[in-house]
């Protein structure tokens, strides 16, 4: 997928930016830093994300990724995270960039 180092610090500006107790969807992120998909912003957090606060970020419907979601959900609830069935409730964690 081709990125520019500009997007690149944008999604990873834009991540550090998410607060412990908050998280935030792909989408957002991409709305956020003015790119077309949120599967960019999947490619950026798959290859340079390693020292971000990954686990804030979820998919739209509030369900983390299958490979990731034990961890994922653990993390979010020690940040006082609400769940909900497996699920991030959107509507009181979700962060509002800008």
């Amino acid at each position: 997928m081709a990125t520019t180092d500009d997007q690149v610090e944008r999604v990873r500006a834009l991540v550090a930016s998410i607060p412990p107790g908050r998280v935030a969807t792909y989408g957002d992120i991409a709305a956020a830093a003015g790119l077309s998909t949120p599967r960019t912003v999947g490619w950026i957090m798959r290859t340079d994300a390693a020292d971000l606060p990954w686990h804030r970020v979820i998919g739209a419907g509030g369900k983390p990724a299958a490979h990731l979601a034990d961890r994922q959900l653990r993390l979010l609830a020690a940040e006082g995270v609400p769940l909900r069935e497996g699920r991030v409730d959107l509507r009181a964690a979700r962060f509002p960039f800008g």
